[in-house]
């Protein structure tokens, strides 16, 4: 049975707290894993998520700051111990290559052969997903030392329409000749269109957006996506502070999701300069600007893929 849903493993920014763990988030989609910013302490969080290494096909870092990237050795580690025998590929910035590299091999142990390098550059990177049933693009963000973000993106299909199907007599394995070859002759001799029984499925797509300012990579990876997962390191009256450390305010994240047609905005990276009690503030901040869905996530949440479309958004649709 495919499963499409977020784990949130950690949702604190540079400190943790009592409650928030360093960065961590488990994308499930149909018998794959991608795990984005394993920061410290993920490996525990996977365990209490009851996620194991077996569930992780991709490692996706954003960037080389400390609360998005220290618990790779610990991801790594737990990948060899436990005997992962399907690849993992592991997309990061090429600029910290030496930082992934330090990562990578920070302790002895008994390594694995699985882990499969994919180092992005540029302003935007296609990534080889081989089979799965996903494409992958890196895209370059606005942040102190070079940072991408991950557009996840199934491919349009189409669904079929079992009343149509019915009514020009096609059945059994003439569907899928039918959904292969575009078109086919039914029993009566009849040439039947995909099109006549068939309407658009446009694919699911998520956003993963980590620190960054505004900017060109911003929009272009959360448009029209289902979900968009993205930080609100701050609220509004420390604005300045977001742009001086290139990072977003809740409302800049609720104002991006509005302007690029999100359906299911996803609000993480928590300040620890705000205290539990002013949570609420960051949903009323983003809520003033974007009308969609909004989960402000705490760990160990897990998030549903938004139910499928019918047909595509248009830019700035809820």
């Amino acid at each position: 049975m495919s499963v499409r849903d977020l784990t949130v493993l950690g949702s604190a920014s540079a400190v943790p707290t009592k409650a928030r763990n360093h960065n961590g988030y488990l994308l499930r989609w149909d018998g794959h894993g991608v795990l984005f910013d394993p920061g410290e302490g993920t490996q525990r969080q996977m365990s209490r998520a009851g996620v194991s290494a077996n569930d992780v096909t991709w490692i996706c870092v954003t960037h080389f700051h400390g609360d998005h990237c220290l618990g790779v050795p610990g991801i790594v580690q737990r990948i060899a111990r436990d005997g992962v025998e399907h690849p993992v590929d592991a997309a990061f910035p090429a600029s910290g290559r030496r930082y992934w590299e330090r990562l990578r091999h920070a302790t002895a142990f008994h390594d694995t052969g699985v882990i499969r390098e994919r180092p992005v550059s540029g302003e935007r990177m296609p990534l080889d997903t081989g089979d799965a049933p996903f494409t992958l693009v890196a895209r370059r963000l606005s942040h102190p030392v070079e940072a991408y973000g991950y557009r996840l993106e199934e491919p349009d299909g189409r669904t079929m329409l079992p009343a149509e199907l019915a009514a020009r007599g096609v059945r059994g394995p003439m569907i899928r000749r039918l959904q292969e070859d575009g078109r086919v002759t039914a029993p009566d001799g009849r040439t039947v269109t995909l099109d006549e029984c068939s309407v658009p499925r446009p694919g699911q797509k998520v956003a993963f957006v980590m620190d960054t300012r505004l900017c060109d990579g911003v929009r272009e990876l959360a448009g029209g996506v289902d979900m968009l997962v993205i930080e609100s390191t701050f609220l509004h009256e420390d604005a300045a502070l977001a742009a001086e450390y290139g990072h977003l305010t809740a409302a800049q994240a609720g104002a991006a999701a509005a302007e690029a047609g999100v359906r299911h905005l996803v609000l993480t990276h928590f300040s620890e300069r705000y205290p539990a009690a002013d949570e609420h503030r960051y949903v009323d901040e983003a809520s003033a600007v974007f009308g969609g869905e909004i989960t402000l996530v705490h760990d160990l949440d897990r998030i549903p893929m938004p139910p499928r479309r019918l047909t595509e958004p248009q830019r700035g649709e809820d």
